[in-house]
């Protein structure tokens, strides 16, 4: 069991090494979340009536009026890498989760679509792709049951599942309660799913990562190359396969359309997607998936006592 988590307080001890003894599907060692996130169309643009451009990317030019540069960037993942990343993983057959803002999914309901059809997750990334923080509770509301209604009427099924980029707020944990979401994945701290007290409630919590994760070829250029980034994320599952002979351990690989979906990135992607086929022991689920295993087979804390959100 986790120790209390509140807004006011923070958790240092998690499972302190004594993680529930879950068992993932088919004796897997590590389940495995590949996020392929789908925000094209949601990014801050001028072209688009905003103040300003998005800046998080690999242009370094900034501009204070239009920005075609910018927008072709994110209109490569669309127009091009989806189709790639989706025909891979068909080839491996392995479902992802599609964490998808509400405008980008408004703006390319195909895309969402074609994920449902081929078998993946498509979940709520928020309206736009910007950070909560500072949001007002009526804001934030607003945010999530505008990207919510993007999805259900694109996809016919409301996400279960939510990621706030960059920060949360105090509040966003229970207003995802009370819209029925099984777990946000806002949390760094774990390698495996937790409980948090969340109205008198316990929620879950499925840990995302940033260190497994496509965004470091801009962010900090720590991955030159796709032989790079694919020899991190196998090194990553060696890892937890070692230690998932004894406890259940859970991996997260973060990519965006724009990034893995470059040709010179892709066989990154095939690599590790080989990789795990070939050690075995790798259970790849949606996180809706491992959600719904952790909820039927681990042990449930008293949150009554710690509410939160």
């Amino acid at each position: 069991m986790t120790s209390s988590l509140t807004n006011n307080s923070r958790d240092f001890i998690g499972y302190a090494n004594r993680p529930p003894a879950v068992a993932w599907p088919g004796e897997a060692r590590v389940a495995v979340s590949f996020v392929l996130n789908f925000e094209e169309g949601a990014e801050f643009s001028v072209a688009d009536g905003d103040a300003r451009n998005e800046s998080v990317y690999e242009v370094i030019d900034p501009r204070t009026g239009w920005d075609p540069c910018i927008d072709s960037h994110f209109e490569y993942g669309t127009r091009a890498a989806w189709w790639r990343i989706a025909e891979l993983f068909d080839r491996h057959r392995a479902p992802m989760t599609v964490s998808a803002c509400g405008r980008a999914v408004a703006r390319s309901p195909w895309l969402a679509q074609d994920a449902v059809a081929r078998g993946h997750e498509v979940s709520a990334h928020g309206w736009r792709w910007e950070s909560h923080a500072g949001m007002a509770p009526a804001q934030e509301a607003a945010a999530m049951d505008t990207c919510m209604a993007a999805i259900e009427a694109a996809c016919g099924r409301r996400p279960v599942g939510w990621h706030t980029r960059s920060a949360c707020t105090p509040n966003t944990r229970a207003l995802l309660a009370e819209r029925g979401f099984l777990y946000d994945s806002d949390a760094y701290n774990d390698d495996l799913p937790f409980f948090v007290p969340v109205a008198g409630r316990p929620h879950l919590v499925l840990p995302y990562a940033f260190d497994t994760n496509d965004m470091q070829f801009q962010h900090t250029q720590r991955f030159a190359t796709a032989a790079q980034f694919a020899e991190y994320v196998c090194d990553a599952f060696d890892w937890l396969h070692d230690e998932g002979a004894t406890r259940p351990r859970m991996m997260s690989v973060g990519l965006h359309l724009r990034m893995i979906g470059r040709p010179a990135r892709m066989k990154a992607l095939a690599l590790i997607l080989e990789h795990l086929r070939r050690r075995s022991g790798a259970w790849i689920a949606t996180r809706e998936q491992i959600a719904r295993h952790w909820l039927a087979h681990a042990p449930r804390p008293d949150a009554a006592a710690t509410p939160a959100g």
